[in-house]
């Protein structure tokens, strides 16, 4: 009896095959509703290569039908998209751009920002064009279908060293910053010790109050509303960059001699750091106390000693702009960049969400998401050199706080900042997560105490290795000339010459996708060489001090 129901059941599903209408790779739109609308979920739409989503024989009916149950049809729409992958490429990095300004040049800079932000661009062309030849939206599997278990691996090594540098990075300007903020908000001229004030507290207060919730949402797209709020908070921190140019004069004050004598060398204080009357109130404020704190002169001390006080000659290159730069520290510059526009980890997960989803469609989120991230971070890293020149710092805001103390302005931009990084870790956060189930737990239904239990850990995790970061310059050029470049570089042109088949090796497309590769190979072992040797020049010099 079991045997004739089957073969009835085998009867009328070639009878519906046969009914319906054929594609490139052998499956049917018209098997069923279920598989009709799969089918037309992952057509490529006005696309000269339209086809099923799943060729190359690499799906059988089991596997499809297990991959139709993990990824159902999407629901976000395209605007969510472009938040939520705008949101996955800002973040920390838009902070050190006027850093790497400094050191390259302007000329140079603009160049190089052009370049790796085309450059990926057609990463992810090179990845949505991989995950439709190789049939999964799922970058380690992708990996195994190129490679076996080691590109499985890399993948995985790949997506979580990466995005746990970046919420690495997140919650190392949450540790600095948020205690500077409150402490401003209660006009403390300095730290009083209290919890409140201890930036270790304060990120796993964050962590647990707001990162953890967030996280535990089942599917990227309800977290669109949190992405646009979040890139808001971000443009207006442009915003507020572009005005302070106008706030702030140039030449800057200077110490003088007589001061550097006085001031106790174990207290860093800023040349910026200085009495200043064409300045606001303001800033005043806070360079009359700096100076007091750190030589112990009293108010009429200050006053005499305010008059031998000089300012930079006009005559001097400081408040000129540099079109050209080389030294040390320019050997950042590209693993910075990288960093700043890395989201690869996302696009596969946001594209498996996407409403009526297609190749094209998706190619059009990156565009849109990736050439507005361009925009802001050319702004935001011209403005915050064209405001300090040479005396800007690895993380813009910094430099900020060294001239203004409770301006009302910087301290809102701050805070938007502030927002803006905390509401980007869930969003960075699910790749993890997913790569750590998709390599321990295959094929596991989906359970809500291991969807907990992995975000805590991993935020865990992440709070405790932001103490021992001794700076966010380090999470920036080593996670970029390693994970980023793996991620943005060598993965996706890897993945695209063994899996797609239908190229020749001499075609411009396989021959475009090696030289990506190699050009990334490049890279990547010349940044890392570069940055070794700068580290090791470093604690050289620190030694012999």
């Amino acid at each position: 009896m079991d045997r004739m129901e089957l073969q009835k059941v085998n009867m009328e599903r070639d009878t519906e095959s046969n009914s319906g209408e054929s594609n490139e790779g052998g499956y049917t739109t018209g098997m069923n509703s279920e598989k009709g609308t799969f089918n037309s979920n992952f057509a490529d739409e006005d696309d000269a290569e339209s086809q099923k989503f799943l060729t190359n024989g690499f799906l059988g009916n089991k596997m499809l039908e297990e991959y139709e149950e993990e990824h159902n049809p999407g629901t976000t729409s395209v605007g969510m998209s472009v938040f939520n992958l705008g949101n996955a490429i800002m973040g920390s990095g838009i902070l050190g751009l006027s850093y790497v300004m400094a050191n390259t040049g302007i000329i140079l800079f603009v160049l190089l920002l052009l370049a790796v932000a085309i450059l990926s661009l057609y990463s992810v062309h090179l990845l949505l064009k991989t995950s439709k030849e190789g049939g999964s939206l799922i970058y380690e599997t992708l990996g195994e279908r190129a490679f076996g278990w080691p590109g499985k691996i890399a993948a995985f090594t790949s997506i979580t060293l990466q995005n746990i540098g970046a919420m690495s990075s997140y919650l190392f300007i949450v540790k600095y910053e948020l205690p500077e903020v409150i402490r401003a908000f209660l006009k403390l001229e300095e730290n009083s010790g209290e919890w409140y004030l201890n930036g270790n507290c304060l990120i796993i207060i964050v962590s647990v109050a707001v990162i953890l919730p967030l996280s535990l949402l089942k599917n990227l797209g309800y977290l669109g509303y949190t992405s646009g709020f979040s890139l808001s908070c971000m443009v207006f921190f442009v915003c507020v960059v572009i005005y302070k140019k106008t706030q702030i004069p140039c030449p800057l004050p200077l110490l003088d001699q007589h001061f550097a004598n006085l001031t106790n060398s174990t207290v860093y204080v800023s040349p910026l750091m200085i009495h200043n009357e064409s300045l606001s109130p303001e800033v005043n404020f806070m360079m009359d106390n700096a100076y007091k704190q750190t030589t112990g002169l009293d108010d009429a001390q200050v006053k005499d000693h305010s008059s031998s006080v000089e300012f930079e000659s006009t005559s001097d290159d400081k408040c000129q702009p540099k079109y050209f730069t080389f030294n040390s520290k320019t050997a950042y510059a590209i693993p910075i960049l990288v960093f700043a526009f890395v989201c690869h980890p996302e696009v596969l997960p946001i594209y498996s969400e996407l409403k009526s989803r297609s190749r094209r469609k998706m190619q059009n989120v990156a565009n849109m998401s990736i050439g507005a991230m361009l925009v802001m971070y050319l702004l935001s890293g011209l403005f915050g050199y064209l405001t300090f020149y040479g005396e800007v710092e690895d993380e813009l805001l910094h430099t900020f706080t060294k001239v203004y103390k409770f301006d009302t302005l910087l301290l809102s931009v701050r805070l938007a900042v502030l927002m803006a990084v905390t509401l980007t870790v869930p969003i960075v956060l699910f790749p993890i997560r997913s790569s750590i189930t998709t390599l321990l737990l295959p094929g596991r239904p989906f359970s809500w105490i291991r969807h907990f239990l992995i975000a805590a850990i991993i935020l865990a995790f992440n709070d405790i290795l932001v103490i021992f970061v001794p700076s966010i310059k380090d999470i920036f050029g080593f996670i970029g000339a390693s994970a980023a470049t793996m991620l943005i570089f060598i993965l996706p042109a890897a993945f695209y010459l063994r899996i797609v088949k239908k190229e020749s090796l001499k075609s411009p497309q396989k021959i475009g996708a090696l030289a990506f590769l190699v050009m990334g190979i490049i890279f990547m072992v010349g940044s890392m060489c570069l940055i070794t040797m700068d580290w090791i020049h470093n604690s050289t010099s620190s030694k012999h001090h």
